[in-house]
């Protein structure tokens, strides 16, 4: 006797780009494999001139606010990797510290990403350049245009790859407890949805 395929519900993800001087922050609504939809987008700013611990409070109070506005059922961060400038890399991992703090108060699932999974699951490579993601962001929430500045369209992309990876990989848990539970839900037939689901990826992009 087949299994019941699961129905994997909509996810609201929002996706956290880092940094001190412009956080992007950006948040999606669907499922994997069916298209998704633009919730909100924009970045919280502070100046370089104020003093480390007053722009901390300001990243904090914006992501706060997104928070409470959008409620997500999850928080995509970018993992942050060293770079050649400390300066920056200490800047953003503050940042990220404050994101994940900030969601997990609340009791809200964190997911860290690295740049290049995050820009193979909009892309397809995991070496593309910013105007090839925020082209792909575009395109797939079907929006007028480019979300600006490049921070903003990064934090969709984490958002839409925690949909597409993440999500799904959350959901799994749920549907394996339901078949032991006797509903009748297999993994089988669950892992057979996500081959669908990747083909619909694989054709939208």
């Amino acid at each position: 006797m087949g299994g019941v395929p699961v129905r994997v519900p909509e996810l609201r993800v929002m996706g956290v780009d880092p940094g001190l001087t412009r956080c992007g922050l950006g948040a999606v609504e669907g499922r994997p494999g069916a298209p998704l939809s633009l919730v909100k987008v924009g970045v919280v700013r502070t100046s370089a001139d104020d003093e480390i611990g007053a722009r901390l409070v300001a990243v904090e109070a914006g992501i706060e606010q997104w928070l409470d506005e959008v409620g997500p059922d999850a928080v995509a961060v970018e993992r942050v990797f060293a770079q050649h400038n400390l300066r920056t890399v200490m800047g953003t991992a503050q940042a990220s510290a404050v994101a994940i703090l900030c969601a997990s108060r609340r009791g809200i699932p964190v997911a860290l990403h690295t740049p290049s999974e995050v820009k193979a699951a909009i892309t397809g490579s995991g070496t593309a350049d910013k105007k090839q993601v925020g082209t792909m962001v575009t395109r797939l929430l079907r929006l007028d245009e480019m979300p600006r500045p490049a921070d903003a369209a990064d934090a969709l992309a984490l958002a839409i790859c925690h949909v597409w990876r993440g999500g799904a990989q959350n959901r799994l848990a749920e549907a394996l407890a339901r078949s032991s539970a006797g509903t009748g839900t297999t993994a089988a037939a669950y892992f057979r949805g996500r081959g669908r689901a990747g083909r619909s990826r694989g054709s939208a992009q």
